[in-house]
């Protein structure tokens, strides 16, 4: 009788306990099924474009707009020139332009990249963003020079329109639609820097350093090549600038230009994926935390 006694009472508080238990479980699940939802919600939102940008929107929009602005002194300065020396339009070969001013615009295009560059480490507040904001300056910048010399001048023609794209340190030369399709490119890297918020592994830099120096390469090839080929003519070769202005443009080496774009796309893609799945096992993780 006297173990029963015990016993009893012992037994009831562990049924008890157990019925605690099961009704703190049941309440938990309770919470939880709310809270996934709430998450879910949160991240269906977060996938917009616009929104996976976060606080960096008024930072992009400042960006932008100063690559377009600059784009506009970039084609001003470019207009001068040409009503001073190409009176009767920019065409290849080029006319002699004084030395004075050859040299300044040297000067001056090397400035150009510190001010983008300048722009990027200002904007950016980590080494990701300031290489994207970087990109972005530079692309922008690229893409509203021709636009704007399109609205002054009517300048170029079409996409396929030669143009002198940079002097340093030799001759760029190509046609307007290669040097657009670089900076587009330049800012869809430089967006999912900004949204992803991950630097490139040493694979992608790779890639990425491949396709700039390859891209490089299909626009002074031509020229290059025919600074070679002109070396046994001493009284033409004593000078670049003197054979710059009998060089004419003619094919565009378009394989060696794709090979760069296919290395640009493949770290892209790269990046892309290796962050991609880095989320997705975060979210995994966090579900059962």
């Amino acid at each position: 009788m006297l173990k029963g006694e015990i016993t009893t009472p012992h037994r009831t508080r562990v049924a008890v306990q157990r019925i605690e238990d099961l009704i703190s479980i049941m309440n938990k699940n309770r919470n939880i099924e709310p809270t996934l939802q709430c998450n879910v919600a949160t991240k269906k939102k977060s996938t917009a474009p616009i929104a996976m940008l976060g606080d960096n929107r008024k930072t992009l929009l400042w960006v932008t707009l100063f690559g377009i602005a600059f784009g506009m002194v970039e084609a001003a300065v470019v207009i001068y020139m040409r009503a001073l020396y190409f009176t009767e339009g920019f065409q290849f070969p080029i006319n002699a332009i004084a030395d004075p001013i050859v040299f300044t615009e040297l000067w001056r295009e090397a400035a150009t990249i510190l001010m983008l560059a300048a722009v990027g480490i200002i904007a950016g507040k980590n080494k990701v963003e300031r290489f994207a904001y970087f990109l972005i300056s530079f692309a922008v910048w690229d893409i509203f020079y021709y636009v704007f010399l399109k609205i002054f001048i009517d300048w170029p023609s079409s996409f396929m329109t030669w143009d002198i794209l940079f002097l340093l340190p030799v001759a760029w030369i190509g046609p307007v639609i290669a040097p657009i399709i670089l900076s587009i490119l330049m800012i869809g890297i430089a967006l999912m820097l900004i949204i992803k918020q991950t630097p490139l592994n040493w694979k992608e830099w790779t890639l990425f350093y491949a396709g700039a120096f390859i891209s490089i390469l299909s626009f002074t090839v031509d020229f290059v090549t025919y600074l070679h080929e002109n070396e046994g003519n001493t009284e033409l070769y004593k000078d670049v600038g003197a054979l710059s202005l009998t060089y004419v443009p003619i094919n565009f080496d378009w394989w060696i230009f794709l090979i760069a774009v296919g290395c640009i796309l493949l770290a892209m893609g790269s990046y892309y994926l290796r962050t991609t799945r880095k989320e997705y096992k975060l979210e995994r993780m966090q579900l059962f935390i």
